[in-house]
């Protein structure tokens, strides 16, 4: 199924490059989902696309980046990068309060927001053993405010002005799951996209320091034993670790030492293109809009006031620092 909702995405995509076939197999996605749920029998599929071929997608693209690009990318989104970390836990902690969203869900929404979406969210569950309805909760505020990013950043970014890199820089700081960050990024210029997927990669390894950081806080408070998941076991390193930002560094370094031929880049390239939209396409299939609807209003109010504080504070820093 995420074949032909890919397929007819890359055929719109072709047909109206300012949408992008990465934007359209979200929506067409998400669409076909509300419209015509996939059984059961479609699950295994529609996760392992949405999984694994996004990760090989992006270790494709790390063959046409020079490892040197990499680093540098990495160095100059640093200070926006903690920025935006820091703006996020603040406004998730402050809004939280304010709105009276419970503390883990509270966390559960600040971290998503800071680092890479579901995937966080994943990765501090184990710790903090929220309910199985705040999980939910925060899982679907999350991916509202994706969905809304990979739609109106890209024409906000055109309007502003912004350069590829500072488009880039923009998505890969304030969008926060990595499918979303690809598409806002090669919706906007293929520059971008790739500025985009180096700075949240180096943006998602911020998953380790945080979980840690949040495990030492559950075991000094000794606070972990609330809600159903109360018997659930901790993630260890190797299990939170985005692997395949080492193989995105590997490609990268293939490309860095000369030993990709130049002749193949063009046709790599595309091919990585086509998994990515194969796999944005099951990411839009997995998205249950009854979710959304069944989050309330108070979870996705403090996911948007975090959502505007991570986007705003980012810019800001940009604009500070000369790099938009």
């Amino acid at each position: 199924m995420a074949g032909v909702v890919g397929a007819v995405a890359w055929g719109i995509g072709m047909a109206l490059p300012l949408v992008g076939a990465a934007v359209a197999a979200i929506v067409l996605g998400v669409l076909v989902r509300a419209l015509f749920a996939p059984g059961p029998a479609f699950d295994p599929g529609i996760r392992f696309t949405g999984r694994k071929l996004l990760q090989w997608s992006i270790v494709g693209l790390g063959l046409g980046l020079d490892l040197g690009e990499v680093a540098r990318t990495g160095l100059e989104s640093l200070g926006v990068m903690l920025g935006t970390l820091a703006v996020a836990f603040i406004a998730a902690w402050a809004l939280g309060r304010l709105l009276r969203v419970p503390g883990k869900l509270t966390m559960l929404v600040g971290v998503g927001t800071a680092i890479c979406g579901g995937s966080a969210i994943a990765a501090v569950a184990p710790i903090i053993r929220p309910r199985d309805h705040e999980t939910a909760f925060a899982i679907s505020t999350i991916f509202l405010f994706n969905l809304v990013a990979v739609l109106v950043f890209p024409p906000l970014g055109h309007w502003m002005g912004l350069s590829d890199a500072g488009f880039g820089l923009w998505a890969g700081t304030a969008i926060n799951d990595t499918s979303s960050v690809v598409a806002a990024g090669y919706a906007y210029s293929q520059p971008a996209g790739d500025y985009a997927t180096i700075v949240k990669l180096t943006r998602a390894t911020m998953i380790v320091p945080v979980c840690l950081a949040i495990a030492a806080l559950v075991a000094w408070r000794g606070d972990g034993n609330a809600g159903s998941g109360a018997g659930a076991a901790r993630p260890g390193l190797a299990k939170v670790f985005p692997w395949f930002v080492l193989w995105f560094l590997a490609a990268s370094a293939l490309r860095t030492a000369g030993w990709v031929p130049e002749a193949l880049l063009a046709p790599l390239h595309r091919a990585a293109v086509a998994l990515m939209v194969l796999a944005l396409a099951a990411i839009g299939l997995s998205a249950d809009l009854r979710r959304m609807r069944d989050a309330g209003a108070r979870p996705i109010l403090l996911g948007l006031g975090v959502w505007a504080a991570v986007a705003v504070g980012s810019l800001a820093l940009q604009f500070a620092g000369g790099q938009a």
